[in-house]
């Protein structure tokens, strides 16, 4: 029985919400935290209605510690469960130091004036989680999250040594917007137009943004598509964790539509994150564009089609090479049918409700800062199956 505060009230949180109330053995005091409380309040209706299951609100600024703190200590959770911006990790995680509460996040903290994200700043709070008896779960989404897991699992059960990860993200769902991001847009534009970046022999190696490119045949009817090298988050943590491991890229499936109004948007400036000045006002140019584009809440009734999101790995087993590839088929029809939600923010709340599921029961239970891959996999991968993300081992 475990008493949580979930901040953050977009498209995963509502996820996150609703799972959460549907695992009422587990999360018996349920709370929903947004800027916006009016957000907080529709997604608390559809949970009654779907679930039966009744879940409080609040109104609360995760830039403004002390609002947090102050929220925190009137509702006296367990765990604080991290569903809101990136720029506001460091913030939470403050908050519940505070209040001596434990943490969980979906993606690491990204500095708002600054295209860069990456572990430094919230490693930094090792020994202060530690030293507090707290634990901090980073990245307990999809990707970073879920693919964390499956390179362990497959270091547990699989291979002896990991020499090659290449982790392939295909969202070949369809909206059928001339073009909307299937989350934050602000978050999603800067993560896409970043450098590309992967682990090469024991140095990381940069490429120009989507510069290299890669065909790959998706399973279950899904087929050939062509993925992007990027940067992403859980390759810091996982080329120090993983054994042997000697070359990690990751990759992300575009539509040419997408990538076309894309270098259109930023020929013309619109994906700048420096204030400019109109008429004596100064605005950010990728804030006025997420304004104007489709809230990606909104695309649940309109996507169809499906996601697949794995880990293709090469390494030994007993002495022989061996190669396996672990991922998982995500339907987006069936994610609304189910909570309401595109298939995008359904398999990042899905593990954050797993991640903390697995806290508040204390199978996973490390005072300090942890990533995914440095805790037993096996309950994890136990509960996607049984919580609506069951994953194939080829």
């Amino acid at each position: 029985m475990a008493r949580i505060l979930i901040i953050g009230a977009g498209g995963v949180g509502s996820v996150v919400a609703h799972k959460c109330a549907q695992a009422a053995d587990v999360f018996t005091e349920i709370m929903l935290a947004s800027r916006t409380k009016a957000r907080c309040d529709a997604i608390a209706a559809d949970v009654k209605t779907r679930t039966g299951q009744t879940i409080e609100t609040a109104q609360v600024d995760a830039d403004n510690v002390p609002e947090l703190v102050a929220l925190i200590k009137s509702w006296k959770p367990e765990l604080v469960l991290n569903i809101a911006l990136p720029y506001q990790d460091l913030h939470i995680m403050d908050a519940c130091l505070e209040c001596g509460v434990h943490y969980l996040d979906t993606a690491n903290y990204e500095p708002p004036n600054v295209a860069k994200f990456e572990y430094k700043w919230q490693w930094a709070y090792q020994e202060r989680f530690r030293d507090a008896g707290l634990m901090a779960l980073l990245g307990s989404g999809f990707d970073p999250g879920v693919t964390n897991v499956f390179c362990a699992y497959a270091q547990k059960r699989l291979l002896d040594e990991i020499h090659v990860l290449d982790i392939i993200d295909c969202n070949a769902g369809d909206h059928g917007q001339p073009f909307a991001t299937n989350f934050n847009p602000e978050i999603n534009i800067r993560e896409v137009t970043a450098r590309g970046r992967y682990w090469e022999r024991g140095e990381w190696v940069e490429t120009d943004p989507l510069a290299w490119s890669m065909n790959f045949d998706f399973p279950d009817g899904i087929g050939e598509k062509k993925c992007y090298l990027m940067y992403h988050e859980e390759l810091e943590s996982l080329v120090r964790n993983l054994k042997g491991i000697r070359r990690a890229r990751f990759w992300m499936t575009f539509s040419d539509n997408y990538l076309n109004h894309l270098k259109v948007l930023g020929n013309v400036g619109m994906i700048r994150i420096d204030p400019v000045n109109y008429n004596g006002q100064e605005i950010i140019p990728i804030q006025f564009l997420k304004a104007l584009l489709p809230d990606p809440a909104s695309l649940g009734p309109l996507t169809k089609g499906k996601t697949c999101i794995g880990c293709l790995m090469q390494g030994v087993k007993d002495g022989q090479d061996k190669s396996v590839y672990v991922y998982n088929i995500c339907d987006h029809e069936a994610c609304f049918a189910e909570v309401g939600s595109q298939a995008i923010s359904y398999t990042t709340g899905v593990p954050a409700m797993i991640g903390a599921l697995l806290m508040v029961t204390g199978v996973w239970m490390k005072p300090g800062v942890c990533n995914m891959e440095e805790l037993d996999p096996d309950p994890f991968m136990a509960e996607l199956n049984r919580r609506g993300l069951p994953w194939v081992v080829r």
